[in-house]
């Protein structure tokens, strides 16, 4: 195709071809992943060259990968491309297993039905599901008064978002108490600079050796050594089953870190444990890379009651929960800010 015949698009018009939304599109353009020409009057226009290279971008992040892993790979990191590569085998094989059970059930449910026995509708759903659903159902604290709260069918990422005031956190704890077996992990993770954190994995080699291969895969993909992120690590690689519900989970994380930790429990497999955090980071919370395993809890700032939204442009709450986010580097200005109100 000649110059003069191709197709150039406006950002919008890119966006909207791409699927994703144009603040995407521009955050792929600061992050140098993508490089638009410009029309005589300075416009923004991404011709065949630029679409194909969008496409290449949104396809690598519906894998569940960052930015940063994403622009790394493009440039030819083998590295980061083998590491990618294998967590997407190792879920494969859980995939596999998984399906292999399920067969198994469906075989013997056969055979009953062969035998003349109705097998219990328990045991057909378990038979089909390729994850035990986990629900939860309570009564929220203050500043709801009451209400009646319900997740039926918790995914493996949990995003809880709302703005200050709203009463995230409460909902946070309250989950932490109701879950089966669920354990809170407080802003305090990294208290004492971490020094408290050092010494539970000092006296347990096992738990310390999980912390250091994530870490080296974290710190590979672009994060920042920190006690934080080292205390968060230590919570996530606990080795119990624990559902984990996390306050703030970009707290004292840069921005390059952030994208590695979500990315990085993102590739987890499918059989991992459900986790909750709560968030206001636009890093750790990309709405354009939301998965089906994926929910998005908002808390509204008028107290009704929270509600699941999906990330959709146009579905309830969506604008919401585009508003209660921000870049890390925002976040950081307002780091340790608390809602307060008047006794």
């Amino acid at each position: 195709m000649n110059a003069a015949a191709a197709r150039f698009f406006s950002p919008s018009e890119a966006a909207r071809q791409l699927g994703i939304s144009a603040k995407a599109l521009r955050l792929y353009e600061e992050r140098g992943l993508i490089a638009p020409g410009r029309t005589p009057a300075g416009w923004r226009a991404y011709g065949p060259a630029e679409m194909a290279r969008g496409a290449e971008i949104v396809e690598l992040r519906a894998l569940g990968l960052g930015v940063g892993e994403v622009a790394r790979i493009l440039n030819g990191d083998a590295v980061v491309l083998g590491r990618v590569l294998a967590g997407h085998e190792a879920a494969l094989e859980a995939r596999i297993r998984q399906c292999g059970d399920s067969i198994a059930k469906l075989r013997r449910l056969r055979a009953d039905l062969g035998g003349g026995r109705m097998p219990a509708t328990g045991d057909i759903i378990g038979a089909v599901r390729t994850r035990p659903a986990i629900g939860v159902a309570f009564d929220l604290p203050w500043p709801w008064g009451g209400e009646r709260f319900e997740l039926r069918d918790i995914k493996r990422l949990n995003y809880i978002v709302g703005p200050l005031g709203s009463g995230k956190t409460r909902l946070a704890q309250r989950l932490a108490e109701v879950l089966p077996g669920a354990s809170f992990v407080g802003l305090d993770r990294a208290a004492d600079g971490g020094a408290a954190v050092r010494a539970r994995l000092d006296a347990d080699p096992a738990h310390k050796s999980r912390v250091a291969a994530n870490l080296a895969t974290l710190l590979a993909d672009g994060a920042a050594d920190s006690p934080a992120l080292t205390a968060l690590l230590a919570a996530l690689e606990a080795g119990d089953d624990a559902i984990l519900v996390i306050d703030m989970l970009e707290q004292g994380l840069d921005a390059a870190s952030q994208e590695a930790i979500i990315a990085h429990l993102r590739r987890r497999g499918p059989e991992a444990r459900p986790l909750f955090f709560l968030t206001r980071s636009n890093a750790i919370l990309d709405l354009d890379a939301v998965g089906d395993d994926e929910a998005i809890i908002l808390c509204p700032a008028n107290h009704s009651r929270p509600i699941c939204v999906t990330p959709v442009p146009g579905a309830a709450g969506y604008e919401a929960v585009a508003t209660c986010l921000a870049s890390p580097e925002v976040r950081a200005r307002t780091e340790g800010t608390i809602a307060w109100r008047p006794s």
